[in-house]
């Protein structure tokens, strides 16, 4: 799911409208957008930004994104280096980097929920994904304050 400017995996663009349905993508609420420039803050050596575009992921405890880079965003962007920022809720998820697509070269920490990662500057084109989700390591507090169901929610907001 897309807030803000929608992402179309298909195009490998953004843009005002969902292609399945027509409709506007929703807005980013104030909230998450607060968040994300308050860890944008703490992360001195980034430039800011003012997030256009979270993209919403949903990890089932067999959910894997491969090696990557975001590269999509605008070459203004890019050429900034501006970061994105990540936000983990839920399961664990081993996270990996580097500098190539090959996974045995990339290193492997585990992301849990509440971190926050930020790629930007000489980091904002790194390879990464998630080699896999830990179950059953969601905070008990927050299933039980939430409902939340297994799996890893994961918040990434950009400046187009």
């Amino acid at each position: 799911m897309s807030l803000g400017k929608n992402w179309d995996l298909t195009t490998r663009s953004y843009g005002p409208t969902r292609p399945f349905d027509g409709a506007q993508a929703p807005t980013i609420p104030d909230a998450f957008k607060m968040i994300a420039q308050t860890a944008n803050s703490t992360a001195n050596e980034f430039p800011q930004i003012n997030p256009d575009v979270c993209i919403v992921n949903y990890y089932t405890n067999s959910g894997k994104l491969g090696l990557h880079q975001d590269k999509d965003e605008s070459k203004s962007s890019i050429n900034q280096g501006l970061p994105f920022i990540s936000i983990s809720i839920g399961d664990t998820a081993e996270f990996m980097f580097g500098d190539t697509r090959d996974k045995g070269k990339a290193t492997k920490i585990d992301l849990e929920s509440g971190d926050v990662l930020i790629l930007g500057g000489e980091s904002r084109l790194l390879f990464h994904g998630i080699s896999h989700v830990k179950t059953n390591t969601t905070p008990t507090w927050l299933k039980e304050a939430t409902g939340l169901r297994p799996g890893r929610i994961n918040l990434t907001f950009r400046q187009y």
